[in-house]
């Protein structure tokens, strides 16, 4: 297995773990609330909001540190 089959399967592993971490904190929000329609309480994250926030800044920084590896070995 080559460096470059190595990362394109890391990339993959990554992107999908990303998605599914993303449309996990997904909650209701429609639309209407890009537009103003729902209340903009300030609320701090709480439990498994917060690990899910945190784990996705990780895997976007994972992620965006794979694709530049895999441009600079390409």
């Amino acid at each position: 297995m080559q460096l470059r089959d190595f990362l394109s399967f890391a990339l993959i592993l990554v992107s999908t773990m990303l998605i599914f971490v993303v449309a996990l904190q997904a909650k209701g929000t429609g639309f209407g609330a890009a537009l103003g329609g729902q209340d903009a309480a300030f609320r701090t994250k709480r439990g498994v909001q917060r690990t899910l926030h945190n784990v996705t800044i990780v895997l976007s920084a994972v992620f965006i540190s794979l694709a530049a590896w895999a441009v600079a070995a390409g």
